[in-house]
């Protein structure tokens, strides 16, 4: 199987791990994968990654991504949507950066000066191409 959209398997998996009230989820590695990772636990979404081999049989490492749930068993992620898609890029500059959920979630923004929150970004002044939403 061709991997044409990373990014969105990515949050395809992280999804369907919640779904299925997983406490971990492998996810093939991938620098940008691993800036993604890095931010949502920064941010607080999930608990922590880290990257570890493939396991039996696989080639490469997987970052492996510790869930994050409250006590009634509910993840601290309640959506994760794909914004630029590889057949439809959005590129914004630091003024149109998206507010998720008008400033409860986070934008996830691919800038010249690495991956960061839509946040950090419009502090920065950068724009970039908005990779993600997470709530």
């Amino acid at each position: 199987m061709s991997m044409t959209d990373p990014i969105a398997d990515f949050l395809t998996r992280i999804r369907n791990a919640i779904h299925a009230a997983h406490e971990t989820v492998d996810i093939p590695a991938s620098k940008q994968k691993g800036e993604l990772a890095r931010i949502l636990t920064e941010q607080g979404y999930i608990q922590s990654w880290s990257v570890a081999p493939a396991p039996e049989g696989g080639a490469g490492e997987v970052i492996r991504i510790q869930l994050k749930y409250d006590n009634n068993r509910r993840s601290a992620i309640s959506g994760l949507k794909r914004v630029s898609r590889p057949g439809q890029r959005t590129y914004v500059d630091a003024k149109h950066i998206p507010k998720v959920l008008g400033g409860m979630g986070t934008a996830i923004v691919s800038t010249s000066n690495g991956v960061m929150t839509g946040h950090e970004a419009r502090a920065a002044g950068v724009g970039g191409e908005v990779l993600a939403q997470v709530w």
